[in-house]
């Protein structure tokens, strides 16, 4: 019997003034994820976006296009043949035990997984875990410890590859506290 190997896809980064950061994703561990993440690259949503939060020995994060981590996506961003008056943000359902979905993938160091808000304190704890669209974070640190918070709590899809170096010198960019 001849088996055919399927491939996972590679999302390839480039980011200006440091390098090439290649992360394959696992469509058979978040396959919406996935596909949101494709998307939007291939649609060009991520090009010129920053990292624009880092938190030395844990993750680095990007994906809003509006710099502050505030920032959704739209369906225009999805499918540019969405009118205006349909325009709207979105969010995708998060893919992670906390909210039933059965995703084994630790978050360990290279893990790339979806940002997504934490509305618990305020009792809207499923708004918050089906919140994600755009915003990603790649994690910096193995420390266990630090890291049980997001396993079973985020959804993780992929892993860096190559590029690591780059992650490393993107999370050790000197960063001035938030007021």
């Amino acid at each position: 019997k001849a088996t055919l190997k399927v491939q996972n896809p590679i999302a390839t980064m480039e980011v200006e003034g440091y390098g090439t950061i290649k992360v394959e994703l696992y469509p058979d561990i978040a396959p919406n994820t996935v596909n949101n993440f494709i998307t939007l690259a291939n649609n060009g949503f991520y090009d010129g976006l920053t990292f624009h939060r880092v938190i030395k020995d844990f993750i680095i994060q990007g994906g809003d296009k509006k710099g502050d981590g505030t920032g959704s996506p739209y369906l225009s961003d999805l499918d540019s043949s969405i009118s205006k008056e349909q325009d709207k943000e979105y969010a995708i359902k998060g893919e992670f035990k906390a909210n039933g979905y059965d995703n084994s993938l630790k978050h360990t160091e290279g893990v790339i997984s979806m940002a997504r808000s934490d509305y618990s304190a305020y009792g809207k704890t499923e708004e918050g875990y089906n919140s994600a669209g755009s915003q990603f974070f790649i994690v910096t640190t193995d420390n266990q410890e630090t890291l049980n918070s997001l396993n079973g709590n985020y959804a993780a899809f992929g892993k860096v590859i190559e590029g690591y170096d780059i992650v490393e010198k993107i999370a050790n960019v000197k960063v001035k506290e938030a007021d």
